[in-house]
């Protein structure tokens, strides 16, 4: 049970209380003492010598049976016209009962809430057989800063002035690439997302790719406008990759690309108080590199990412520099 804010006596003071007039002191010097009436201390003290310490803590002050409950029948009645997708009021009004009575049945039947009556979409999980088939692109807006900010301190005092008069820190972008079949991922600090920042950013993780006998056949993206540029699909022509869009409000088909910015948030940008967003972006490829050569992962049986690519010892010692 939730302590009222204005409660005299928590589960503890009422012990206190309790013996404190079992050790000898009156109920009425006990109950002036804990700042309450003679009759409240003479209660706690009979639930003490009843129940012991379990009876001194918070009951529930709803009865144990009600005067005139609402029937079965209707409650039934009102869980179906709420699957014929009426509203709590219409329903109220259908039946003949308050409101807030059909409140109380909605949200004991777990149908509070319209999309409740959806049945859930079931997960669609996939992943491309060989490195390269599919990578997926994404990007992350993080603010700059020259200061360890309130995230580590706590402190919120007068951290919007500086923003208010134009003299913010201003902001920082990560591209981020993985591919769908290894997990292999390619990070890169642009100054901005428009489309010259991602085509550059596509043309250099194609290329890293490529480094690693990697050949990319297909790019996906959400439907931000550097995405639908006509540089970006020119980009994509000139590199021989066919461009698929996730569908509109719907992040959970690019989950690859989603997954891992919130990995790198965790581990890498949130990891450690960093003093200036610039020392923070000097260990972005530090861990990028861990996260592809060393970082068990959960989804490859917790080998790295490199792993898939099944490259022979000489090849992983020239590439491991």
């Amino acid at each position: 049970m939730n302590i009222h804010q204005n409660a005299r006596l928590t589960p503890i003071g009422r012990e206190q209380m309790v013996r404190a007039i079992l050790s000898g002191q009156t109920p009425e010097a006990a109950a002036r003492a804990a700042g309450v009436c003679p009759r409240t201390s003479r209660k706690w003290l009979a639930r003490f010598k009843s129940e012991g310490p379990a009876g001194l803590v918070d009951r529930s002050s709803r009865p144990n049976r009600l005067r005139s409950p609402t029937s079965q029948g209707i409650v039934n009645q009102v869980i179906a016209l709420r699957r014929q997708r009426l509203s709590g009021q219409h329903i109220a009004k259908t039946v003949g009962v308050s409101p807030a009575t059909v409140s109380r049945i909605l949200k004991a039947a777990g149908l509070s809430r319209l999309k409740d009556l959806d049945e859930p979409e079931p997960v669609r999980r996939y992943q491309r057989d060989n490195p390269g088939e599919l990578i997926h692109i994404d990007i992350k807006k993080l603010g700059r800063f020259h200061k360890i900010g309130h995230r580590i301190t706590g402190d919120r005092t007068r951290q919007s002035s500086a923003r208010g008069r134009g003299q913010g820190a201003g902001w920082e972008f990560v591209h981020v690439c993985i591919d769908d079949a290894s997990r292999i991922a390619f990070t890169m600090i642009m100054p901005n997302e428009k489309a010259v920042s991602a085509v550059a950013f596509l043309e250099a993780a194609v290329a890293y790719y490529k480094s690693l006998g990697v050949k990319v056949a297909c790019v996906m993206t959400d439907n931000g406008a550097c995405y639908k540029a006509a540089d970006f699909a020119r980009a994509c022509k000139r590199l021989d990759l066919k461009h698929i869009r996730t569908k509109p409000y719907t992040p959970k088909t690019n989950g690859k690309a989603e997954r891992f910015i919130q990995t790198a948030l965790r581990e890498w940008a949130y990891a450690r108080a960093y003093n200036t967003s610039q020392e923070r972006a000097q260990q972005l490829q530090p861990w990028t590199h861990s996260y592809n050569w060393h970082r068990p992962h959960g989804s490859l049986k917790g080998d790295p990412p490199i792993s898939r690519l099944g490259l022979a010892e000489n090849n992983l010692l020239r590439l491991h520099t």
